[in-house]
């Protein structure tokens, strides 16, 4: 059995446990996944005080739902959907100053050039690239942290996000053409 196959199998015995009644041994899971879900909402919400409350929502909508585990994906792609859907839903709550690509300029833009641009760790690329990441939509910002920041594979990625691999696939190629753009514009 490998390891994830017996972190699985454990964390579907606390959970049979819980929802029998050990509700103490929620605080498993409290332990191993806040910070990660609070890293993943305080990107999105890009407020700490926000990502704090909307984190210990995150907890309480998953132990009140956890009946409803079916353990088709493992526990922390689970509980990061409910983490992205409550985050998203705050920042619908809130009217943002978006930025929108027009699709034609997106087309005329190379691969080699987002590489390019992207791969540059200068410290000024980075800040530059910081700033183009805050004028993405949300689920933008949510998109890139699970690939690059908790390198999450797509497959996962297309769960957390409810999407489709493929889907998941182009919408982290646009992505990155914004950002490029975003980049070049401000130099």
């Amino acid at each position: 059995m490998r390891l994830t196959d017996k972190m699985k199998n454990d964390e579907a015995n606390i959970i049979h446990r819980i929802v029998k009644g050990e509700t103490s041994l929620y605080e498993y899971f409290l332990d191993k996944y806040s910070q990660q879900v609070f890293v993943l909402i305080v990107r999105i919400v890009e407020n700490q005080e926000d990502a704090e409350e909307l984190t210990q929502d995150t907890f309480l909508k998953a132990f009140e739902h956890l009946s409803s585990f079916k353990a088709e994906s493992s526990f922390s792609t689970w509980i990061y959907r409910i983490a992205y859907n409550t985050a998203i839903s705050a920042t619908r709550k809130k009217k943002q100053d978006l930025f929108v690509m027009d699709n034609a300029v997106l087309t005329n833009i190379s691969d080699q050039q987002i590489d390019d641009t992207l791969n540059d760790e200068s410290e000024e690329r980075i800040g530059k690239l910081n700033e183009a990441i805050k004028k993405l939509d949300a689920e933008e910002r949510a998109l890139i942290s699970l690939f690059y920041n908790e390198e999450k594979p797509i497959g996962e990625i297309a769960l957390i996000l409810g999407l489709t691999e493929s889907n998941t696939k182009v919408k982290l190629h646009r992505i990155r053409k914004k950002l490029y753009i975003l980049i070049t514009e401000a130099e």
